[in-house]
């Protein structure tokens, strides 16, 4: 095999895993985000049943 497929295939391999990374930071993002909406109308509720 020419010593070019090599370097498009790892270029290939490279730009899978960078997307890969980015989706899996996006998901951990969105996952903190709904955990910490989730306190907060939990707190809303403790604060409107004391009441």
């Amino acid at each position: 095999m020419d010593s070019r497929n090599f370097t498009y295939m790892f270029y290939g391999f490279a730009a899978a895993w960078a997307v890969l990374v980015i989706y899996v930071i996006t998901l951990v993002s969105r996952e903190k985000k709904i955990h910490q909406e989730m306190d907060r109308l939990k707190k809303l509720i403790e604060e409107g049943s004391r009441k």
